[in-house]
């Protein structure tokens, strides 16, 4: 299994079910979020467009400036800010080698000091701190977590779509493979 990226408090983490309406958060702001997940109520900004409700992605929720991992080495290829509300704000893009091939990583949701920790070019081992989580304010407008998201297809900016269209969901899944492939069984 690869190495923790965000030290999570069992039993105190919570994995959430956002297929229902309406979306509850639990007490805890230790969550896990799950990939392929169809979340009808969540995604209600503009950035969405209305149909973009399936979760390609595995989001871990915890308190603000939260430390997050490395899960194996890698290098920084992408780093930036998305601004628009429900957005990612501050995320990193990483490469990794995953069974003789590339893969890439994106890590959303992060406070603005973790891009002056990794930037594009650095280079780290499993385990190191590549941020940490951030506040509303910084991430997008959300909770306090981190979006985790792999992708085989190199990404092209520091941005991958984090929902998608139901209807684009096969091809997506294919693209966008399971996190817990690198991460091993959360849920």
């Amino acid at each position: 299994m690869a190495q923790p990226f965000v030290m999570l408090q069992p039993p105190e983490t919570v994995v959430l079910d956002l297929s229902v309406e309406p979306v509850i958060f639990p007490e805890t702001p230790w969550t896990i979020g799950r990939y392929d997940e169809h979340r009808p109520g969540l995604y209600r900004d503009e950035l969405f467009g209305g149909e973009r409700n399936l979760h390609v992605g595995v989001d871990f929720g915890g308190p603000v400036g939260v430390a997050v991992h490395a899960f194996a080495a890698g290098v920084i290829t992408h780093a930036g800010y998305n601004p628009a509300p429900g957005d990612y704000g501050h995320v990193l893009v990483s490469e990794h080698e995953h069974e003789g091939r590339p893969i890439y990583a994106l890590w959303g949701h992060l406070a603005a000091a973790s891009l002056e920790r990794s930037p594009v070019g650095a280079t780290f081992e499993a385990g190191q701190v590549l941020g940490w989580l951030g506040d509303a304010h910084e991430n997008g407008g959300w909770p306090p977590h981190l979006h985790f998201q792999l992708s085989w297809a190199r990404p092209q900016t520091h941005d991958l779509p984090g929902v998608v269209a139901l209807a684009k969901r096969d091809a997506a899944l294919a693209q966008y493979p399971d996190p817990r492939m690198v991460l091993g069984p959360l849920y």
